[in-house]
């Protein structure tokens, strides 16, 4: 930990160093974060904020928790890296506790990233539509408006929304985009022409928008009907996020591939591709591969936060968190009329901006960094929780009384 006497030159300096020597493709808020414990960080300087944000859903756990911590310490005295050259135990304990908590996978790809999850997941479909003997006119995989599946050239091809796929052209072939959560639409874009469809189940980026109730049991009885794959990127809203621990499950549907990362290594990076029986066998020996993927450090952590994150305890703590949560956003909005709607599920809630404040979700940030809070965005309209899923009562309320002072401010 740094000394909280820090003056605020040091920050200066960093700040200064990270414009300087950065790729300018991202827009950190104006801070050094230094240390966190549990839902509360301290920057350089010394100030404390409540995490609402928990590194992009993220630090599922919070920061520093302690079986974390031992986990990753006891792995590091053994061994950092072996290559897939080499077993080690924690990616082949992970994988078999993976396929487990499923109840659908019979096998797993073990990768680094959100995005490389998909670009395998995309990878498997064409591989499998191959194998079934489409041509390549008949390989198509569908997503939908608002989507996003990562950075990649391929993934932010999957990822509809032209913003992030401008200046990257002439893009891959082989994607069909549908409306969200439109039954007639996908009901008429669906034909022996499309290979898979990947949905995210509560898009994130996408403004926190969750899949219309029975939409993805329409698109599992079209992908049977067609002979497509049902591909679910439940990078965000995975791993207990909603409730439950993996967020298809409200619909009790059963996919063909399911992707992973973010709160799966909680903070420690790591993805995964899950993969049923349809698709389980087809990639064989060098067909795929990732020198980092199955790293035995972020796999001995991942192990230990996949234990607690698929236990009923911390699930019950989820549903009593997004409860409270979503009072204490209603009765802020009951002061304000910020906000034209509150959505989303478990511990993954939006609050979009009403027509009059359209485009300013970023000054509100801001200002709740400077009452002492961290919150995020999805896209500029709508302000993005996703708070660490063990956070309890009190920082849930102190981060609550935070932003209200925030949005008052605001709003004057």
């Amino acid at each position: 930990m740094s000394d909280h006497s820090t003056p605020e030159s040091a920050s200066v300096e960093l700040l200064a160093k990270g414009k300087r020597y950065y790729v300018p493709v991202y827009q950190p808020r104006e801070m050094i974060l230094d240390h966190g414990l549990g839902s509360r960080v301290w920057d350089l300087d010394g100030r404390e904020y409540v995490d609402f944000g928990a590194g992009i859903a993220v630090n599922a756990l919070g920061h520093q928790a302690p079986e974390l911590v031992e986990a990753l310490v006891t792995q590091a005295h053994k061994l950092w890296h072996t290559s897939n050259v080499y077993y080690s135990e924690p990616p082949l304990r992970l994988a078999e506790e993976l396929v487990e908590a499923s109840g659908f996978a019979e096998r797993v790809f073990l990768c680094n990233s959100g995005t490389e999850a998909n670009e395998a997941a995309i990878k498997l479909i064409r591989r499998w539509a191959t194998a079934q003997g489409r041509p390549p006119s008949k390989r198509d995989i569908v997503t939908f408006q608002g989507s996003f599946h990562g950075r990649t050239l391929a993934a932010v091809t999957a990822t509809a929304q032209p913003k992030y796929q401008q200046g990257y052209e002439p893009l891959p072939g082989g994607f069909r985009y549908c409306a969200f959560s439109d039954f007639d639409a996908i009901e008429a874009l669906m034909d022996d022409g499309v290979a898979a469809i990947l949905v995210e189940p509560i898009q994130g980026e996408g403004g926190v928008q969750p899949t219309t109730p029975g939409f993805l049991r329409h698109l599992r009885e079209l992908c049977d009907r067609h002979g497509a794959l049902l591909v679910l990127d439940e990078i965000q809203c995975g791993m207990g996020r909603t409730g439950k621990l993996f967020a298809h499950e409200w619909e009790q549907v059963t996919p063909d591939i399911v992707t992973l990362a973010k709160a799966l290594g909680c903070g420690m990076p790591i993805g995964a591709m899950l993969v049923g029986n349809k698709a389980a066998e087809v990639m064989q020996y060098g067909a795929h591969g990732s020198t980092f993927g199955g790293n035995p450090l972020a796999a001995a952590v991942a192990r230990v936060a996949l234990a607690r994150l698929r236990s009923p305890e911390l699930m019950t703590n989820v549903e009593r968190q997004a409860h409270a949560l979503r009072a204490g956003l209603e009765r802020i909005n009951a002061e304000t009329n910020l906000f034209t709607e509150i959505r989303g599920r478990g511990l993954m809630i939006g609050a979009e901006l009403v027509d009059a404040y359209k485009g300013r979700a970023g000054e509100i940030l801001d200002h709740a960094q400077q009452h002492g809070l961290l919150v995020l965005q999805a896209g500029p309209n709508v302000l993005r929780f996703v708070p660490a899923l063990n956070i309890d009562d009190a920082t849930i309320a102190d981060g609550l009384q935070k932003l209200r002072a925030a949005l008052r401010v605001f709003h004057k």
